[in-house]
């Protein structure tokens, strides 16, 4: 396989760039970090695999871009949301709006987090999955526990069986979502919070 000694890397355009991303992560989410090869992206991206080399010095860097970039993005909505002042419900109605957008911008790099975060967490250049992963956590947890002391919420509520609840159920969208589809984020997030804040039987 090749490597990046010797080679002169080149700056690819932004829009070029934005397009090598994506295909590289359309094929982590397919096929696994551990499993896709250089090889296998270039040839998603009509390049010989020693090209890709001149944009990108590993697929580490690769993935290491893609899923900086779904987070940074993220944090920016989850940060703009838990600044704002809102209710218990509210903010949670929120977090799961955003969390919906950002399957729809990045589906298959949340596709990634999901499956390879826990082990990618343990080498030093992701490192920040972890911290970010823990400040996910906090985040969803005291809006929780703020809503039971306010009685936004049931008292009895479990709150760390609920958060996991509500997490997986949000994220594991990515596995199934298409962006362009008959639903938009936003019209998803309604219909998934409707059954988690309201639940699904008729109310009498």
């Amino acid at each position: 396989m090749p490597t990046n000694k010797n080679k002169t890397q080149v700056t690819a355009s932004p829009e070029r760039r934005r397009e090598l991303l994506a295909t590289a992560a359309e094929v982590f989410a397919a096929h696994g970090y551990n499993a896709t090869t250089v090889r296998k992206i270039a040839d998603e991206a009509g390049l010989l695999a020693g090209s890709l080399y001149y944009h990108f010095d590993s697929k580490e860097s690769m993935l290491d871009e893609i899923l900086s970039t779904f987070l940074d993005e993220l944090w920016e909505g989850y940060d703009a949301v838990l600044a704002a002042g809102l209710g218990p419900r509210e903010t949670i109605e929120a977090l799961v709006t955003e969390s919906f957008r950002e399957i729809d911008r990045h589906r298959a790099a949340v596709a990634i987090y999901q499956k390879e975060s826990k082990h990618l967490a343990a080498l030093p250049r992701f490192q920040y999955l972890a911290d970010s992963q823990q400040k996910f956590e906090k985040a969803w947890l005291g809006t929780l526990e703020r809503g039971v002391a306010s009685h936004a919420f049931r008292a009895d509520l479990d709150i760390r069986l609920t958060y996991r609840f509500v997490r997986d159920t949000v994220w594991v969208a990515a596995s199934w979502y298409r962006p362009g589809g008959g639903h938009s984020p936003e019209e998803i997030a309604r219909q998934y919070l409707s059954m988690v804040l309201d639940g699904i039987a008729v109310r009498t």
